[in-house]
């Protein structure tokens, strides 16, 4: 029998390869339990019988879910906030991002040194509270997306994007052929970065889904509660309907109900995230490489 020679690089391929294995596992798994726990009968979850594929299968906690009105009105709500909050970071970051990555820029050691100061130095909850409350932003979608319409940290991670691709010598070659600034942005810089702006959309995007705390403290009005706060206060309430059961039995098979929403609950805020990844995982590798490489 022929020998398989074992080389260092051999070796360093298989360990990486059992390292990311034992990762992705540990990573999945979770995920993948709560998924067959959301479909599985309570008892057995709870006695630990659920492991590897769901027992006693039921939907009985997905219809305990959608039988609450809030809940479809909340996914609404985080849609549209999620959407319009997205766009709006966008059309923030983007072009402050190619502003400061243009060498010729004015003043953008100053500008850059002002962006910083609030990556480290914030004002606080109360003093954004007391900005958002005389802009008459309270209870409306507003006080949900224009405070955070920037993030610093995405925007120099654009910026570097446009460094490192946007040559200083295309944009001189387009001001020879009479094309502005303005221009050359719209036309040249944004469909030469769809990577970067598909990031974006990500890191955006998921950010807006799983905000609760900012409705919190600037809505009243539950109908225009987010999915996550509703979410939050349909879980804070399940074990309080438990506790008011008139007999054990009731008690009982609420509380089996209870178990299955928390489950339940969970696939449904994660779907909208677990659906919008794959199509933009692919630019990750690109993203991880900004930078990287100087031609």
């Amino acid at each position: 029998m022929k020998k398989i020679k074992l080389t260092s690089n051999t070796v360093f391929d298989v360990v990486t390869i059992a390292i990311l294995t034992i990762i992705l596992i540990v990573v999945a798994y979770p995920l993948y339990f709560v998924i067959i726990a959301s479909i599985s009968d309570p008892a057995q979850v709870s006695n630990g019988n659920v492991m590897f594929y769901p027992i006693g299968f039921t939907f009985d906690g997905y219809l305990a879910v959608f039988k609450e009105s809030q809940v479809i009105r909340g996914f609404l709500n985080s849609l549209l906030y999620t959407v319009v909050g997205t766009v709006v970071n966008l059309v923030v970051t983007i072009p402050a991002a190619f502003a400061l990555s243009r060498p010729n820029l004015k003043g953008k050691g100053f500008i850059m040194f002002f962006f910083i100061i609030p990556m480290y130095i914030s004002g606080g909850m109360i003093p954004t509270y007391l900005v958002v409350r005389n802009l008459s932003m309270l209870d409306t979608m507003w006080s949900l997306i224009l405070p955070g319409a920037i993030s610093i940290y995405n925007m120099i991670i654009c910026r570097t994007f446009f460094q490192s691709t946007i040559d200083q010598g295309l944009v001189e070659a387009a001001k020879i052929d009479g094309c502005t600034n303005t221009k050359f942005f719209l036309h040249i810089a944004l469909p030469l970065s769809g990577a970067v702006i598909a990031i974006m959309v990500l890191y955006y995007g998921v950010g807006h889904w799983n905000a609760y705390f900012n409705a919190m403290i600037y809505l009243s009005d539950s109908n225009k509660f987010p999915l996550q706060l509703i979410l939050r206060t349909l879980l804070t309430k399940i074990p309080k309907s438990t506790e008011m059961a008139g007999n054990v039995q009731e008690a009982m098979r609420q509380a089996q109900v209870a178990e299955l929403m928390k489950y339940s609950l969970i696939i449904v805020s994660s779907i909208p995230v677990l659906i919008l990844y794959p199509f933009i995982q692919k630019h990750f590798v690109k993203g991880v490489m900004i930078g990287s490489i100087k031609g």
